[in-house]
């Protein structure tokens, strides 16, 4: 796996401003500049993993970290109401950053299928 330079990785080392709403040491969560929904943030492991079909059996606690980090900021943003998760993997899935990210989609009624 080759890992190539993203906006994502600029944006963790902060070189490109972002409306960051939660940062630890594995993972950094901020507002998506193309908002699909009132609520649409980004979940992103500071690893540089390009997708998820790229993730190794050594990125098992990472990838549960991930999905902690997708519930707490779920709840520090009041989606109690429900929110969508959304990991677009490769071109066919839809994903145009090449570096894992999850989306949280909330603050209105998701419609399915989705797409």
């Amino acid at each position: 796996m080759t890992t190539q330079e993203t906006l994502f990785s600029k944006i963790i080392r902060k070189e490109i401003p972002a409306d960051i709403v939660y940062e630890d040491d594995l993972a950094l969560a901020f507002r998506d500049i193309h908002p699909q929904a009132p609520v649409h943030i980004l979940v992103i492991p500071k690893k540089p993993i390009p997708k998820l079909a790229d993730a190794e059996p050594g990125d098992h606690a990472l990838m549960g970290h991930l999905l902690l980090t997708v519930k707490r900021v779920a709840e520090q943003l009041g989606l109690s109401n429900g929110y969508r998760v959304v990991i677009n993997t490769g071109n066919d899935g839809g994903q145009t950053v090449d570096h894992l990210h999850l989306h949280i989609l909330g603050g209105r009624h998701m419609n399915w299928p989705p797409g």
